[in-house]
């Protein structure tokens, strides 16, 4: 889809997600429906966790991967894999905001379903492709398609591993709704 086409579409979801939340719910990360009842979004705090902890483990998962693949220096490898880390973490909180704004604004709800968690997990993947690719080029001194190829490979095993990671996560810190408490302080 064309970046502008894809603007034209999501900027109108957005804009009126931040229409409806009150000033106090955007701090405290809670939306207001139009009945009065309270749906509770991941707070900044958990949403930065979520973030380094998603990157942090990759790290020591991809960076051992990635040289042994690819026959590259680990010490190359680990430096695109933590510039890669370092760019995808911001790019997480970024699409993970957004998602979660446009599937409450959709849906009404931000608890994903199977199928909620692939177009998720592939929608991140595709957009870290396009942002890391000429970084990868450029460090490893590699043509466009081989970067492209080698992005490629590690989005495929991003793709699971973000599919496996976001589950667990959501297993682990649940979004709960107003009033509901597990004993966790929200």
């Amino acid at each position: 889809m064309a970046p502008h086409l894809c603007r034209a579409i999501a900027r109108p979801i957005i804009s009126q997600c931040e229409d409806d939340l009150p000033p106090l719910g955007r701090l405290l990360g809670t939306t207001r429906r139009k009945n009065g009842e309270h749906k509770k979004l991941r707070t900044t705090k958990d949403r930065i966790r979520h973030a380094i902890s998603f990157e942090i483990i990759a790290l020591f998962i991809v960076t051992p991967l990635g040289a042994w693949v690819f026959d590259m220096p680990l010490h190359d490898i680990g430096v695109v894999a933590i510039v890669s880390a370092t760019i995808a973490a911001v790019w997480n909180y970024i699409y993970n905001l957004l998602f979660d704004h446009v599937m409450l604004r959709i849906f009404r709800d931000v608890r994903k379903t199977l199928a909620m968690r692939v177009v998720h997990a592939v929608l991140f993947e595709a957009g870290l492709v396009v942002i890391l690719m000429p970084f990868i080029a450029w460090y490893l001194e590699v043509s466009l398609m081989q970067a492209f190829l080698m992005d490629i490979s590690f989005a495929l095993f991003f793709l699971v591993y973000a599919f496996v990671f976001n589950w667990v996560y959501d297993l682990i810190f649940p979004v709960l709704m107003s009033g509901e408490n597990d004993g966790r302080p929200l």
